[in-house]
């Protein structure tokens, strides 16, 4: 479902398709743990291949970022498209994340 690629300071993350209630767990999961892991002090969820986005896929954001927070990481999203930006908009959450 995704990629993980490191480098010395920022793990990328790149999902691809649907974050939905089907796979939200799963990916959360996979957030937890490459910010559990890793030492690096930035994690980036790099959204370019991700087509849709339900309140499951954005509640497992909005956890990876609290954990991130917690663990004092920084935490952004970037290759946000058009129609994935409305929903950070509408719910207001384009103010609480770093989207580049």
């Amino acid at each position: 479902m995704q990629a993980l690629l490191k480098n010395p300071t920022i793990t990328v993350i790149r999902p691809q398709g649907s974050l939905n209630a089907a796979n939200a767990l799963k990916f959360q999961q996979d957030l937890t743990k490459a910010l559990a892991q890793n030492t690096n002090n930035q994690l980036l969820v790099d959204l370019e291949q991700v087509e849709a986005l339900d309140s499951a896929g954005l509640m497992a954001l909005v956890s990876a970022l609290k954990f991130a927070q917690d663990l004092g990481r920084q935490f952004s999203l970037c290759s946000v498209s058009p129609s994935i930006r409305i929903v950070f908009e509408l719910t207001q959450l384009d103010q609480v994340f770093e989207i580049s």
